[in-house]
């Protein structure tokens, strides 16, 4: 008889990390974050409390999650999840060819093309790759998605450095385009705006378009990442001196985006897997949610501003 073993949940949180660092460039995502004096900080926010450490065990769930196909659907418009359990990955269909965001890891490319495949499309069709930011679970498999399809690999500039680090396997990283905040990247009638929001990653990069659906607008909101991992330095950072005003600033970029639509490098901080349940059930598509943007940007914010306190305490600030 086959047993199961429970694996703790900090060891699984751990096991994450440690898949997240092996492909990251940033010091702050450790696989061996010590719990700091006086613990984990804690916040309670809508009804919800959450531990910096659960908070990104939320958002990279396990192993399995991190490598696991999630069915691959519709979002809304012209836009289609074609990721994992908890890394994000999207397809932006236009007439003029495809948009990827995110190409994960390097392992994971395989993944995408087979989702991207199963919704009639061709890989080969993807005419320019986009990412989040600078970490190895988002932007990883781009040498292997262009090498595949040919695709303009799009970075933000504060991210190039980072980028240029990460090799799989030795291969350089490419890099066609290089682009700063506010500028916009166009394909058959699709037009993306690059917000750059730093703090999770130097140039970390929330992306916005308008998609038509049911003969009405909406604005579409895809976060890069604001979270503050456990390792993150927001104090006496010398890497990144003025890493808390960049996350200052990333919230204040954030909550002054329209939003009817929140999507994230993670789906957790969107809630998919709890939207999908409801797609094709005859209501209003779940994935409207301006209340969900609002309300993650809350529990980030909180987190961020809870974490900041407590490495200032610490440091004697």
């Amino acid at each position: 008889m086959m047993s199961t073993v429970r694996v703790p949940v900090r060891l699984l949180v751990l096991m994450s990390i440690a898949l997240l660092a092996a492909g990251s460039t940033r010091a702050a995502a450790q696989p061996a974050a010590a719990e700091p004096p006086g613990g984990w900080p804690q916040v309670t926010v809508h009804g919800e409390t959450w531990s910096q450490m659960t908070l990104l065990q939320r958002n990279l769930g396990g192993p399995d999650d991190q490598t696991t196909a999630f069915p691959p659907h519709r979002v809304i418009g012209n836009i289609y999840y074609v990721g994992t359990n908890s890394l994000a990955s999207y397809l932006v269909a236009t007439p003029g060819g495809l948009i990827l965001i995110n190409s994960s890891y390097e392992r994971n490319v395989p993944v995408i093309r087979k989702s991207v495949e199963a919704l009639g499309f061709k890989f080969s069709d993807i005419r320019i790759l986009l990412g989040s930011h600078a970490h190895g679970d988002h932007m990883e498999g781009d040498a292997a998605v262009k090498a595949l399809s040919g695709a303009q690999v799009v970075a933000m500039a504060e991210d190039v450095p980072a980028l240029e680090r990460m090799r799989p396997g030795d291969k350089p990283h490419p890099i066609d385009r290089v682009i700063h905040d506010g500028d916009t990247v166009s394909l058959g009638g699709t037009t993306l705006v690059a917000h750059l929001t730093p703090g999770h990653t130097r140039g970390c990069t929330t992306w916005t378009l308008k998609v038509t659906d049911g003969g009405r607008t909406y604005d579409v909101v895809i976060v890069g990442s604001l979270g503050v991992n456990p390792g993150f330095k927001l104090v006496d950072n010398r890497e990144a001196p003025a890493i808390a005003d960049e996350f200052r600033h990333a919230f204040k970029v954030s909550r002054g985006l329209p939003c009817d639509v929140p999507l994230a490098s993670h789906p957790a901080m969107y809630r998919m897997a709890e939207k999908y349940t409801r797609l094709g059930q005859g209501g209003p598509n779940p994935f409207i949610d301006p209340a969900g943007y609002a309300r993650e940007l809350d529990l980030t914010e909180a987190m961020f501003q809870a974490v900041l306190a407590a490495q200032q305490r610490l440091a004697g600030k």
